[in-house]
């Protein structure tokens, strides 16, 4: 077994001995791009029900972590545990079915099917282990499946919108409605990444309050987000990253105190 292997495992180990409760554990990350160190010795632990903020400058390496995560990249070193199974090697999809969801930066829907038809395409991803489009296979399950989209679209503020097609629906609906494509995969941990890009400020609040309500049901999140009224609305810990290496990290009063967070990232910024 080749070194790298045997990190893996003992990676795994450690998982198992390690924080109480601790649902994502990354453990000594990087990954570069030709030569350039997009993330180094990354550690990093997301315990069980919370929301896990990642915050830094552009270029940081934020959303380059979560593709790691996620399977979407490969790291030169490291390994990334959930709910003590490495992810490590395994594909986007085979780490969707052991119960870990994203929601991308940009909106990632199919433009031309409505709302419940998004959300009805997502839950069958995950039950059935890949996208159909064809018809039903029985009445009883296409109804056990459209009433649950329904209802998840209600859910996030979406009850107009079941029969609008999503190209037809502004940007802050389309956020709204990959969070649901990811909620009716009833998630274990959900990424998200910056779900307030590009809206207006009551559709951000909007978001917040949304976001406060899964919070509240016991969903475990990690979020990489810039507008740091969402961060200190909704995060119960903090990490900073700067230059692909975590600086800080620690619950929201924490970081707002933090010399090397300010002069890194949030300056005099008013929080």
């Amino acid at each position: 077994m080749n070194v790298a292997a045997l990190r893996t495992e003992e990676t795994a180990r450690e998982f198992e001995r390690g924080t109480p409760n601790a649902v994502l554990h990354i453990d000594d990350v990087h990954k570069s791009f030709a030569g350039l160190h997009a993330l180094s010795d990354v550690d990093l632990e997301v315990r069980q029900g919370e929301t896990h903020a990642i915050i830094g400058p552009n270029g940081a390496g934020k959303s380059t972590l979560l593709n790691v995560c996620v399977g979407r990249l490969k790291p030169d070193r490291g390994a990334v545990v959930f709910d003590g199974t490495v992810l490590t090697g395994k594909s986007p999809h085979e780490i969707n079915q052991l119960g870990v969801a994203r929601v991308f930066q940009t909106p990632e829907v199919f433009p031309d099917l409505t709302a419940r038809e998004n959300v009805m395409v997502s839950a069958l991803s995950k039950r059935d282990g890949h996208f159909r489009l064809n018809p039903f296979s029985n009445f009883s399950r296409e109804k056990e499946i459209r009433d649950e989209a329904d209802s998840v679209l209600e859910s996030v503020g979406l009850h107009a919108h079941f029969d609008v097609a999503a190209s037809s629906m502004s940007r802050g609906d389309k956020r709204r409605l990959e969070l649901a494509m990811g909620l009716i995969q009833h998630p274990k941990l959900l990424l998200l990444d910056e779900p307030t890009a590009g809206m207006a400020r009551h559709d951000t609040n909007a978001t917040i309050d949304l976001l406060k309500k899964i919070k509240e049901a016991g969903l475990t999140k990690v979020i990489i987000e810039h507008d740091m009224h969402v961060v200190f609305s909704l995060a119960d810990r903090i990490s900073v990253l700067a230059g692909g290496r975590i600086i800080a990290q620690g619950t929201p009063e924490e970081i707002k105190n933090n010399p090397k967070v300010k002069e890194a990232y949030l300056g005099d910024e008013e929080v």
